[in-house]
């Protein structure tokens, strides 16, 4: 993992350093004054108590992560979502892989174009009617979908340590939730339903064939980092 990935980890350790301390003076152990030469307020982590920030420093060191492996299989993190939905579906038009990672038609093609570029995926008309382009992965493109959820489990069960099934189901469904929430709020359409009950508490597996969901309202997904 680089120095740059590890930079919002270090902000958070060296922010609640000078908490600790009594604020960053550069001098251990004394606080930071205010403009009345009185001590000023304890730095607190931004938004220490937020769902969301958790949420956020989790998602980043677990792309990163899975990054880290990608670079293996000459992927970028992001790229492996198009493989993984091709994988799934066999065969894709360009709208609906872009509708799937909910990212704009013309950065789905810029993906599509790498993957080509690497023999990953392969073009091909629809029969019957030239105008459509459908989009599946080629023999070297689905070794790569076989590596890529290897990955993928071996995050998992890092993410994932120490964590009891039922809690496991518990966090997926309250994420899945979450998720929903925000897509409604964005007018975004298309969340998955969250397929699972409360009511199968010793089936420790996800049998259910998932529906990938790529960031909302950005391209990253495309795009090297």
């Amino acid at each position: 993992m680089s120095a740059r990935q590890l930079e919002p980890a270090d902000a958070l350790v060296t922010i609640a350093h000078a908490q600790v301390h009594g604020g960053d003076t550069g001098q251990t152990g004394k606080r930071a004054l205010g403009k009345d030469g009185k001590s000023a307020k304890p730095m607190r982590p931004p938004a220490a108590k937020s769902v969301g920030w958790a949420l956020v420093q989790a998602a980043r060191l677990h792309r990163a992560r899975v990054g880290d492996r990608l670079a293996a299989l000459d992927l970028f993190a992001g790229q492996e979502q198009v493989v993984q939905a091709l994988a799934v579906a066999g065969s894709m038009t360009m709208g609906d892989l872009a509708a799937t990672l909910r990212v704009r038609p013309p950065t789905a093609s810029k993906t599509i174009s790498r993957l080509a570029a690497l023999g990953f995926v392969e073009r091909r008309a629809e029969a019957g009617d030239g105008r459509i382009v459908r989009v599946r992965l080629t023999e070297t493109g689905l070794a790569k979908a076989a590596a890529i959820e290897k990955i993928w489990d071996e995050v998992e069960a890092e993410l994932l340590d120490d964590f009891e099934g039922k809690e496991k189901r518990r966090l997926r469904k309250l994420l899945r939730k979450a998720a929903g929430n925000l897509a409604e709020a964005a007018g975004v359409s298309g969340h998955e339903a969250d397929p699972e009950t409360d009511g199968d508490p010793e089936d420790d597996h996800d049998h259910e064939a998932e529906t990938l969901i790529g960031p909302v309202a950005s391209d990253a997904v495309a795009r090297p980092v």
